[in-house]
């Protein structure tokens, strides 16, 4: 069960790392002037490649999560407080990831009103997200 859970964990941090980079490259993306083409497409595809991948690595890392949970028996976590609250802010990225597909899609339909400041502000999100759960697994505060 240990490996199960060395592995969920490097599939979690893999897949913030996706969670923190996409946001990273509309920053870019808001920044790439009207008329550079080139440009704007290079980073779609950039962008569209590596949702594609941390979606992969969502699930797997999701999966790798519940036969955590289920091995170690779910019935023993029923008064984890902290627990619950991992879990709630799990589902948190997964509507961040979620989120990140959609800006991703109004990007490529020309429809993205955002700047450039607004991605550097929201792409700490998903750092903020990454350390209360880290903060929750380890320090169990309730």
């Amino acid at each position: 069960m240990l490996w199960v859970k060395a592995f969920h964990i490097v599939f979690v941090a893999a897949w913030f790392a996706g969670l923190f980079y996409l946001p990273r490259i509309f920053v870019n993306l808001a920044m790439v002037p009207g008329d550079s083409h080139a440009e704007r497409e290079r980073l779609l595809l950039m962008a569209h490649k590596l949702h594609r991948f941390s979606s992969i690595l969502m699930c797997v890392a999701l999966l790798l999560g519940l036969w955590v949970w289920l091995g170690f028996g779910a019935g023993r976590f029923a008064g984890s407080h902290w627990l619950h609250a991992k879990l709630l802010l799990v589902v948190g990225a997964v509507g961040l990831h979620h989120v990140n597909r959609r800006l991703l899609r109004s990007f490529e339909e020309l429809s993205n009103r955002r700047s450039h400041r607004w991605f550097r502000v929201y792409n700490e999100s998903a750092v903020l997200l990454f350390a209360v759960i880290v903060v929750l697994v380890t320090v169990k505060p309730f």
